[in-house]
């Protein structure tokens, strides 16, 4: 409670504090617009950028025709003639129709003008599965743009991060590309008022402990979460570790975490094969190879399209349970 008796926390959803963080930026730099395809009079697909265009206008909440390369572009030249442009992408998939704007010239320009052509652009997409939307509609493909250089990739999956990530995001000079797992648009929860800056160069530690380290991020994390309580139950005590970051990654939390535990699991909804977590596995391996007690362990999507059937996505996705084994393994 604060010093006039008001409750200092707001309940809001993932959704939610987007669109507050969305209003904020728009807020507090004119140099800030939104654009993407539905952005505007319908209010997002997901919902996120509802009501924005009635309080900013056009001008600043601009609907695209269907084009990602085509948006995607203009907004990479609004960045470099100095506007800071927040580009939404409807889902991950369509982001590979603008993928050589992404990877051939907002993440090559700085590099190639020698420092002289910054693109300050925020690229926000949803990620994941989980709502039977079938193959084409359900990919998880934020390690292939971890990937790349020159772009900075991040995966909120909490209240605070939704909320408070986008700020900094916009402040980069590089582009920054927010992935956003629709899993976690309904969550809901108590927001409590920031005690510093998100911090976009560091992991975070959601849950400590000493027996083992669950390595995930975005939509898993409260999987992950829900494991880590089946463990303890069971007098395993699992420290959980949100990415937050993806590129760059966090290696220093991830070696100081399995130098506690000495054992390790990374939860990826990705598939397996080329993963990041084959990444952040590979990086446990040749930095904390000594500090294993155990083989570290990967929890991935199976290695087939999504399937549509309800139960048959459930099996092909990480679940709690399979994280929980494989906990076991690492330990027993």
């Amino acid at each position: 409670m604060g010093a006039d008796g008001e409750d200092l926390a707001a309940r809001t959803t993932y959704r939610e504090a987007m669109r507050e963080a969305l209003r904020e930026a728009l807020r507090s730099d004119d140099r800030v617009f939104l654009m993407g395809e539905d952005v505007g009079r319908y209010g997002g697909c997901f919902g996120v950028s509802l009501g924005l265009l009635e309080e900013f206008g056009p001008e600043r909440v601009r609907d695209t025709p269907l084009s990602e390369s085509a948006f995607v572009g203009a907004g990479i030249g609004a960045a470099l003639a100095g506007m800071r442009p927040v580009v939404e992408i409807m889902t991950v998939n369509f982001s590979l129709l603008a993928l050589d704007q992404i990877l051939n010239n907002a993440a090559t320009l700085l590099h190639m003008s020698g420092g002289q052509l910054p693109v300050p652009l925020v690229i926000r997409m949803t990620t994941g599965a989980g709502r039977q939307l079938g193959a084409q509609h359900s990919h998880s493909l934020e390690g292939w743009y971890a990937h790349i250089p020159g772009i900075r990739v991040l995966a909120p999956a909490t209240l605070e991060d939704a909320r408070h990530m986008l700020a900094p995001a916009l402040a980069d000079p590089d582009p920054v590309l927010v992935f956003e797992h629709a899993g976690l648009y309904n969550v809901s929860g108590e927001l409590l008022p920031p005690a510093a800056p998100v911090d976009l160069d560091h992991a975070a530690i959601r849950r400590p402990g000493t027996d083992i380290s669950l390595i995930t991020y975005g939509g898993s994390l409260p999987k992950t979460l829900a494991a880590a309580d089946e463990l303890a139950a069971a007098g395993i005590s699992a420290e959980v570790i949100d990415l937050r970051t993806l590129r760059p990654l966090d290696d220093a939390a991830v070696n100081a975490s399995v130098a506690r535990t000495h054992r390790a699991v990374v939860v990826d909804e990705a598939w397996r094969t080329g993963s990041l977590a084959a990444e952040v596995s590979a990086r446990i391996a040749e930095d904390s190879f000594y500090e294993l007690d155990a083989p570290v362990e990967r929890v991935c999507s199976a290695e087939v399209p999504m399937p549509y059937a309800r139960q048959l996505e459930e099996a092909a996705l990480p679940q709690t349970a399979d994280i929980v084994a494989a906990a076991h393994r690492a330990v027993d």
